[in-house]
Order: structure tokens, then sequence, then C-alpha cells
């Protein structure tokens, strides 16, 4: 709680401030330009002084306090320093939330808490921005006001898809081989082409689906791009309804979706202990396992089955087994004997008496042939099965490590006390959620008031400003992930930027489409919605066609930063669009 406590005391030394900025202007006019006594008499330029005078000078005579008592200004400066205070306190709500929900991951596993809670809570500060720049004032000011929302969803989006994105490829960076990375190596530096970093498949389904979340945004267009006023209310309403579809369908797969990738890891794993006990079996055998009619040859397994029925009483037993496979090579084949043994066992054993006779594995080994689908030349089983089954055996392998590592292999440990855990846990989401809650309408106020002062839009402060206090735990967190420099972290820290802003791109719009609707505002943001849809379909489509990014993709991130905002600029400013 240290934190908090540094933030508190920001901001009551900032109240005191903006209360006092006057003097303060006199003050620091006084040391830069009059440069002390002895240069009291030169005068300041009248340029310096009106761009002073602007920044520094109240453009109204009064300005509303926030819920009746929290501190405000006129001026820029004062505006300035109070979107610094409330940022800060912000970026606490963000940081006691992710913490807190990161915990409550750790004593509840995935599921529930990783599928539902923690996409829902990592976008609540964004969510409660958007929410409080619609819901105050009237209806006039609420609309001006609104676009602070809009500011924020795409410049989270923008921000973490570029900034960020671009930033993990050059911390994560590893030697690239082939087509994938290789952990913990960095020799080759900044070269472009053989450095970057490489992730897992679960990555690019997480790509394709921020790809997909985008459809919202389309929909909401239509009546502006077919020129319609009398069909955008309702366009606005079938979007929201869309947008929590998509949510649900979205929790409901992250919920889901820890299942399914065991279940893949499994399938593949499977393979794995096939092809690898064929392989095992294809050394040690002299001949073929299969006439060339595709029969078993039984001389071949006879002389194999012996070889592994140590007590030769017929019967192969788990033991038995157990000792054969010792020579498989299991650490380099990622595989453990038990699991090996007892895949043998319940694909051979059809009795079940625990005990596999010679019928059972000639049958067995067949089938397990006929499943791996050895091709077949005119005259019988190709000659060449052992390069077969090599080859099936490392595209096994690669498609078990673009699925990612298994449970056993995660990091991190226990927790030895669940119920302090959960209290503190609580306690972090607790104390987020009421920072969150209770700054986030002054923060929007004092991004309206300072584009008062400074005549600079909205949008821009709030796309370039809001983002950093919402979201910068968050874009820590990632970078500190791929700075480890394994495939593994790089995976979560992509993913987690996807799920991130597929989050926006649902909730957050979702909330913002239910405010336009019941408040009645106008919903005119093509040109923002523009760069939020060139932006994630760059970006996510980079991300669904390949696992590994070279140093040079970062490159492509970073740009489109600021392409995203001189589009708009040209888009809303000079073309006329909003």
């Amino acid at each position: 709680m240290r934190s908090c406590g540094v933030g508190l005391f920001i901001f009551f030394s900032l109240v005191l401030l903006t209360s006092t900025n006057v003097a303060a202007v006199r003050i620091l006019t006084d040391l830069v330009f009059d440069g002390g006594d002895h240069h009291r008499d030169q005068e300041v330029p009248s340029y310096l002084q009106s761009a002073l005078s602007r920044f520094f000078s109240s453009t109204s005579g009064s300005c509303d306090e926030t819920y009746g008592f929290m501190p405000c200004t006129s001026t820029a400066i004062g505006n300035l320093f109070l979107i610094i205070v409330y940022g800060y306190l912000m970026f606490l709500a963000a940081t006691f939330l992710s913490n807190g929900s990161e915990l409550l991951l750790e004593i509840l596993g995935p599921g529930i808490v990783g599928g539902l809670l923690l996409p829902i809570l990592g976008a609540l500060p964004d969510a409660m921005l958007i929410l409080v720049s619609g819901l105050s004032g009237s209806k006039e000011t609420a609309q001006s006001q609104v676009s602070v929302g809009m500011g924020l969803l795409a410049g989270s989006t923008v921000m973490l898809l570029t900034v960020i994105w671009g930033a993990s490829v050059v911390v994560g960076k590893c030697d690239l081989q082939g087509s994938a990375a290789v952990d913990e190596t960095d020799t080759k530096r900044f070269n472009l082409n053989e450095s970057g970093v490489s992730t897992d498949n679960w990555t690019r389904y997480a790509a394709m689906i921020m790809v997909g979340s985008v459809v919202p945004f389309i929909v909401v267009q239509v009546p502006q791009l077919l020129s319609s006023s009398s069909g955008r209310r309702l366009a606005i309403l079938i979007d929201f309804i869309l947008s929590l579809v998509l949510l649900i369908s979205y929790c409901t797969y992250q919920i889901v979706q820890p299942w399914i990738q065991m279940r893949h890891l499994n399938y593949l794993k499977s393979r794995r202990i096939v092809s690898g006990f064929l392989q095992h079996l294809k050394k040690r055998a002299i001949g073929k396992l299969l006439t060339e009619d595709g029969k078993p040859n039984i001389e071949v397994l006879s002389r194999l089955f012996k070889a592994i029925d140590l007590d030769h009483d017929g019967h192969l037993t788990a033991a038995e087994l157990g000792a054969f496979v010792v020579g498989m090579q299991l650490d380099e084949l990622k595989l453990d004997e038990n699991d090996v043994v007892q895949k043998v066992m319940k694909d051979f054993d059809t009795t079940p008496d625990s005990k596999i006779t010679f019928h059972e594995f000639q049958y067995g080994i067949s089938k397990w042939l006929r499943d791996l689908n050895v091709p077949r030349s005119k005259n019988g089983v190709n000659q060449d099965t052992m390069k077969y089954l090599d080859d099936f055996h490392e595209e096994t392998r690669r498609q078990q490590d673009l699925l990612g590592v298994e449970g056993d292999e995660a990091e991190g440990g226990g927790i030895e006390n669940p119920k302090k855990a959960a209290l503190k846990a609580a306690l972090l989401l607790l104390a987020g959620t009421i920072l969150a809650a209770v700054f986030a309408d002054p923060l929007v106020d004092a991004v309206d008031n300072f584009s008062d002062a400074t005549s600079i839009p909205t949008f821009f402060i709030s796309f370039i400003a809001l983002p950093l206090a919402t979201n910068s735990s968050e874009a820590v967190s990632a970078i500190i992930f791929a700075s480890r420099k394994k495939k593994k972290t790089a995976s979560l820290t992509f993913s987690e930027l996807y799920g991130a802003v597929t989050m926006n791109n649902v909730l957050c719009l979702a909330v913002f489409l239910a405010l336009v609707y019941v408040r009645g505002l106008t919903w005119d943001f093509s040109a923002e919605v523009l760069i939020i849809v060139i932006v994630c379909v760059v970006m996510g489509l980079l991300g669904s066609f390949r696992t590994t990014f070279p140093l040079w993709t970062s490159f492509i991130a970073f740009a489109l930063y600021p392409i995203s905002l001189l589009l708009v600029y040209i888009l809303d400013y000079v073309l006329g669009w909003s």
C-alpha cells in the first residue's frame, strides 16, 4: 500500500499547487526570464509572453468541481498537473486489479477465474473511464466529453498493438534457426532477419479472435457508409447486442480453452508415443514389420516379442515393456516411461488381463502402422518406412511445440497460505475498483478542461495520455515476460496483448455503445474507428499467419502509432470527416 500513500501525497500537494497557480507562475517567470535581480529590467519576448499567458492563464472565470469538492482549475498547467495526479491514481487502480486478479488465478486456477474474471478486470479501468465520459452533465456536455472515451479506446488498442507489441519483439528477441527462435540465445543482436521471437499456435488463435472482434466497429459504421441518418440509432442498438454476444462467446472460449489445449496436447503426445515406440521397434527389428501385402510380418514380430519377453512365459508385462522402452531416449523425445508403457498396455491388451499375448502384440503393431497411414507402393509397404516414421515423429514434435508446453512445465509454485492470499486478492481488487470508480470522472473532467485551455482536441489528449495510466501495468508486465527470452513467455506476452485488445473491442465498445444509445448521443467517430480497424487487422493478420516474428516486424508495429495519429488528424481536421 506504499504506492497508494505516495499517490495521495502527490494528490494533496498538487491540490495546493493548483490553488496557488498564479503565484507559482509569477515566480517561474521571474526565475526563468528575469534571470535574477541584475536582469530584472530585461523584457520578455512578446511571443513567449503570449505562449505563457495562454498556458498559465485561465480561459474562463470558474470551473466545476467534480463531486462538488474535488480540486479543479481553468488553467492549462493546472489541468496538466491534475491529469498527472488522477492518471497516477488510475494507474494504481489498474495495478491493484492486475495483481489481485493474478493472485486469484494462482489460488483458483484457470477456468472461470482465468477465462471470465481476469479479462473483465483487466478492461475495468478503461470501461470505467468510458462510462463516466458520457454520464456526467447535460447531453451537450456528454457529447463533448465522450470523445475522451473514444480517444482512450483507440489509444489503448493502438498502443498495445504498436508500441508494446514492437517493444516485446525487441526485448524478447532470440536467434532464429529455421522457423523458430532458440530460447535464451541472443548472439545475432539486432540482425533484422536472423533475430526475433517465436510463439505457439494458441497465440495465433488469439490473434485471429482479435481480428474477428473488430466486426462491431464495422457494423456501427454501416449507416454512415450508406449516408442513412434514420438507421443510426437502430444500428447502435444492434451493434450493442452483437458486442455482448461476442463478449460472452470470448469469455466462454477463455473458460474452455485450457481444456481444449490439454486435449490437443494429449492427442499429440499419444501420437508421439506411437511413432517413438514404432521407431524403436524398427531399429531393433531385422526386416520389415509388415509384409509386402500389408499384413504383419510374423517372423520379424515374433523375434521382437521374444526379445521383450524376458522371462519367456509367452506374455508381455508392464515391467518387461518398461525395460524395453528405456532405450527409446525418452528425455530427448520429451516422453515419460510410464506414459509409454500405459499407452502400449491400453492399446494392445484387449483382454484385458494386464498381459499382452503375441496375437495381441502383432495386432496392435499393425493397427498402429495403419493409424499412422504409412504410405505403400504398388507392391506393398513403402521400402523407407523408417524415414517416414522419423518424419512423422518430427512433425508431431513440431506441432506439440506450437501448442505450448504442458502444465507440469509451467513456472511458479503453489500458494502456501490460500486464505491469506485470497484475502489479499480481495482487498487488492476492492481497492482497485474503488480507485477506478472514484477518480475516473475527475480525470475525464481534467482532460476536457485541459482541452478547453489549450485548444487541443480531447481525442488526441486521451489517445496519448490515458492509455499510459490504464495500461501501464499491463504493458510493463508484458515487456518483463518477453525479456525472459523464451518461447513460452513470448507466447504469453502476445496472447495477453491480443486478449486485452479483444476485450477493448467487445467490452469497452459495448459500454460505449450503451452510453451513446441511452443518452441519445451522436455517433460520429468514423476516423477513430478506421484506425482501430486498420491497426487490429494489420497486426492481427501478421499474428494469425505466422508464429515467428523477425526483428523487422517490430518496425511495422512502431510505424503504425504515428500513422494512426496522422490519419485521424487528416481525416477529421483536413478532410472534415467529423
